[in-house]
């Protein structure tokens, strides 16, 4: 099996130590990764904090310069990091409705184009006989990055391209299960960079916690788990760090009664189970008015089992694996739990048999708020459907839950589904489409779904401090 190695300072590094990266179609490992340490941060951020001073020094036409050399070299590259992502996190290479380890790194390479494009210009908020006053942005320092095992490369791209772009250096920890593509992304954009400006380190959770705890670092950037987004913000407070904070979400879908059913269903099912429902923006918990419930249910069931689920890496593959088994036992432990208190199963139901950690799209009909599968996020492809009959009644249902990223109405008045979008308690709220995200539009989430923004020039603003500079006149 091939060995990845971490990046400091520019060079590989290895370890005596190292973990294996599983392929979740086969359920087993195909690569084995170095295991990083907390004396490992130590050297990556100490690196990270030589290169600062010249990088952040550094003009703006060079910082983009590098950049879209990077976006080239993701461009030149993009078959094998296709391969890797589908290898080491189940996603086919095109997927259901296009979303697949293609989209991801045409996304990556997309977005860091367009990030290139911001800019934060100093704003001039006084300038007569008296005094000129300014307002600068200052890149804050070292930037560390602790990404997910759904989006291994995409997350990645969305937490240092604005980092780079501001003059900041960077440390990221991918997750332990998704390694591979970002650590050659790596590889690659330090053929580009200075050394020390961009440094991977590989490992679990204690390098995670020495990352969060770390003097030397300045802000964290993460997506994630609420729990653990909760335990980062806990131990960045040790100096202050800034942090941007992704969180879960469990959005909620709004079916009104005027809905042209034949017009969204395949846009609601994609919505619903792109990258097998296990993106955190995907639609979590579809909530139908009972004119149309069954309808609904009948249509989303047609696509359900015309999908095509296996190996990824298998030509017409439309939806992998769950990512790894501990997910795939969760969405089995919700499942069960559901249909035990009554839950209706449509189509799927039951973890496939063989190699590999498959479950087949899902939907449960007549489940209601207060059971877990509709409560909790699931992270995989069950969907709950729940009749409600007053639109008042279900957004107030709706914003119960705890989470708060996202939400969206399906309707043929666009001018209703407007009106009601801002009741919503969540960051982003769709219309006839579900966690469409684009890179000049601010994405975050409110509650316990997130901390910050990102995206756009409110995006890159996360990565800096402000500096007001006074000259009198006087």
């Amino acid at each position: 099996m091939k060995q990845f190695k971490m990046i400091i300072d520019g060079k590989e590094f290895t370890t005596d130590k190292t973990f294996e990266v599983i392929n979740p179609a086969l359920g087993v490992p195909f690569a084995v990764c170095a295991q990083g340490s907390p004396a490992n941060v130590d050297m990556a951020v100490k690196a990270a904090r030589k290169a600062f001073p010249a990088w952040s020094q550094s003009s703006e036409e060079s910082r983009i310069e590098k950049m879209l050399a990077i976006a080239a070299l993701l461009e030149q590259n993009m078959p094998e990091l296709m391969q890797l992502i589908t290898q080491e996190s189940g996603k086919p290479l095109n997927g259901f409705g296009g979303v697949g380890s293609g989209m991801e790194v045409g996304g990556s390479i997309a977005w860091t184009q367009a990030t290139t494009s911001f800019s934060l210009p100093p704003e001039v908020i006084q300038d007569n006989d008296e005094a000129k006053v300014e307002m600068h942005r200052k890149p804050l320092g070292v930037v560390a990055s602790i990404t997910p095992w759904n989006w291994p490369l995409m997350i990645a791209i969305w937490h240092v391209m604005p980092a780079l772009r501001t003059g900041n250096t960077v440390v990221i920890k991918p997750s332990p299960y998704t390694p591979l593509a970002t650590i050659r992304f790596v590889e690659l954009a330090n053929t580009v960079l200075p050394p020390g400006v961009l440094n991977i380190i590989t490992g679990g959770a204690d390098v995670g916690n020495a990352i969060s705890s770390h003097p030397d670092i300045n802000k964290i950037v993460f997506t994630g788990s609420t729990a653990t987004g909760k335990q980062i913000m806990s131990l960045a407070s040790t100096n202050l760090k800034r942090v941007t904070l992704e969180l879960g979400g469990n959005d909620a879908g709004i079916v009104l009664p005027d809905a042209n059913i034949d017009k969204i269903a395949n846009e609601l099912f994609l919505s619903c189970f792109h990258n097998n429902g296990q993106t955190c923006a995907c639609l979590k918990r579809l909530y139908v008015h009972e004119s149309i419930y069954e309808d609904v249910c009948a249509a989303l069931v047609k696509i359900a089992k015309e999908v095509v689920v296996g190996n990824g890496l298998e030509e017409g593959v439309e939806i992998g694996p769950l990512q790894n088994k501990a997910q795939l036992d969760k969405v089995i432990e919700l499942t069960n739990d559901a249909i035990a208190n009554g839950g209706r199963v449509l189509v799927g139901g039951k973890a496939r048999e063989g190699s590999g950690y498959f479950f087949p799209p899902t939907i449960i009909a007549d489940v209601n708020d207060g059971m877990r599968l509709v409560d909790e996020e699931q992270f995989g492809p069950v969907l709950p459907v729940i009749k409600y009959s007053n639109i008042d009644d279900v957004i107030n249902l709706a914003n119960q839950n705890e989470a708060g990223l996202g939400g969206s109405f399906w309707s043929s008045n666009l001018d209703l589904a407007r009106s009601l979008a801002s009741r919503l308690e969540t960051g982003s709220v769709w219309i006839n489409e579900h966690g469409t995200i684009q890179p000049d539009a601010p994405f975050g989430g409110v509650k316990q779904s997130g901390i910050g923004v990102e995206f756009g020039t409110l995006g890159l603003e996360e990565y800096t401090s402000v500096q007001t500079i006074k000259t009198g006149r006087r």
